[in-house]
């Protein structure tokens, strides 16, 4: 998410529950970056056969993020020439993609939990004392 419609959702003061990218980062335990021909070598433990593929390999960047319970995310960067490459930015751009990925994820997780259906004391009292419920018609 931009920081201008972050900015607009805070100057709202909206307090209903929802996703913040400060949540977004705190979800995030690692973060790893590398292009697909260090995938490629990577995998293979070989060089690169044609420079016309190298080329282009170094072209394209990965950023896989782990999340606290493990799931993993992937975004990627791709430059079409190598004038403009800059590994910076590729890095940049990947990461804000593989985060574009963690938004849904966290928002089903939050509407899963506001669909709960909430556990008052008056509710858990006639639980225990094998009542209905305050609000629930009785058989």
């Amino acid at each position: 998410m931009s920081d201008s419609i972050e900015q607009e959702i805070q100057s709202k003061a909206s307090s209903a529950p929802r996703v913040t990218p400060a949540d977004i980062e705190d979800e995030i335990t690692s973060e790893f970056y590398f292009t697909a021909a260090d995938g490629v070598i990577g995998a293979s433990g070989h060089r690169l056969n044609s420079v016309r593929a190298g080329t282009a390999l170094n072209l394209l960047t990965f950023c896989v993020l782990v999340l606290r319970n493990g799931f993993t995310v992937t975004g990627e960067s791709a430059c079409v020439s190598t004038e403009n490459f800059n590994a910076e930015i590729g890095r940049a751009v990947a990461r804000e993609n593989a985060i574009n990925q963690i938004w849904p994820l966290l928002g089903f997780r939050l509407r899963d939990q506001l669909a709960r259906p909430v556990l008052t004391e008056a509710d858990a009292a006639a639980d225990l004392a094998g009542t209905p419920r305050p609000g629930q018609a009785t058989a």
